[in-house]
């Protein structure tokens, strides 16, 4: 029995979605020749490229047991999946802008005339209805923030991450939409067909997530000394300590930290008596 996890083939999502994957040791045996059906290291898993627009249709209809892909596109699609788990990256939301110079400045200012320029029709038609609002909607593939400055819309619904395209074209939020992030989907009849495989791919992707930022920190202490380096050393977990063959009766301690406690923590270990201080890389954790 085997799945296939769908891709985006292009696009800002494209490679941390591969990395991902490659991290979690489902890398692409010819990553530098894709095609449309690639081989990972596992014979039971194969990575299908396609459109992100297109990944919610194709897990929904089970052209792909499992794929990448964004909120806000599984809520266009209105694709009928099941989101798995939160990748943590790709954060952005679809929000409603206006002209700067317009008369528009909330929802409450917008009249039944107005037209609203889209590439999310769906999640817009729902927006607007949520507000009492039957509005014109022009679907566009592309460049939606040049509508109002080229007479097509008076509005236009758009994703942002930072807001710093649309300021650039004078285009002022009025309101915040979606917040959207990527999410690892899956198809609810493979979901229960091929439980276990799926299942195995979303903990090694959970174990990647679980890991970022994560060190894992070994060192020496004399047992006369561990008391203190236990009241400096923070962990996830606790502590794994083990006795060291020496002549001196010592320990040997290790812990999962937080990247950023890194720096201070290696100098309060010192000077509470650890030696031998290392501090290592963590892939996953499970």
């Amino acid at each position: 029995m085997k799945i296939k996890i769908a891709v985006p083939s292009k696009g800002r999502i494209s490679e941390p979605s591969i990395n991902i994957l490659e991290k979690a040791g489902l890398g692409l045996i010819d990553k530098n020749n894709r095609k449309l059906i690639s081989k990972t290291f596992n014979e039971d898993i194969e990575v299908m490229f396609a459109r992100a627009s297109d990944i919610p249709e194709f897990v929904n209809d089970g052209v792909a047991d499992m794929g990448i892909t964004g909120v806000d596109l599984i809520q266009e699609n209105e694709a009928d999946v099941e989101e798995l788990l939160d990748l943590r990256f790709g954060q952005t939301k679809l929000v409603l802008a206006a002209p700067e110079d317009s008369e528009v400045n909330s929802v409450k200012d917008i009249t039944e005339d107005m037209k609203v320029a889209t590439e999310f029709p769906v999640l817009t038609k729902k927006y607007l209805e949520k507000n009492g609002l039957d509005l014109k909607i022009v679907k566009l593939s592309g460049s939606t923030e040049a509508a109002p400055f080229i007479g097509i819309a008076d509005l236009i619904t758009d994703l942002t991450s930072t807001g710093t395209t649309l300021k650039m074209n004078h285009l002022e939020i009025i309101d915040t939409i979606l917040e959207s992030t990527i999410k690892i989907i899956a198809n609810k009849d493979s979901l229960k067909d091929k439980k276990e495989l799926i299942e195995a791919v979303t903990t090694s992707i959970r174990g990647v997530l679980d890991a970022d930022r994560k060190k894992l920190i070994m060192m020496n202490v004399k047992s006369v000394d561990l008391d203190k380096v236990k009241e400096v050393m923070p962990s996830m977990g606790g502590l794994t300590i083990s006795e060291v063959l020496s002549s001196e009766k010592t320990v040997a301690v290790q812990a999962v930290i937080d990247e950023k406690q890194v720096f201070e923590l290696v100098n309060d270990l010192r000077n509470a008596g650890a030696k031998d201080i290392l501090v290592v890389p963590i892939e996953r954790i499970i």
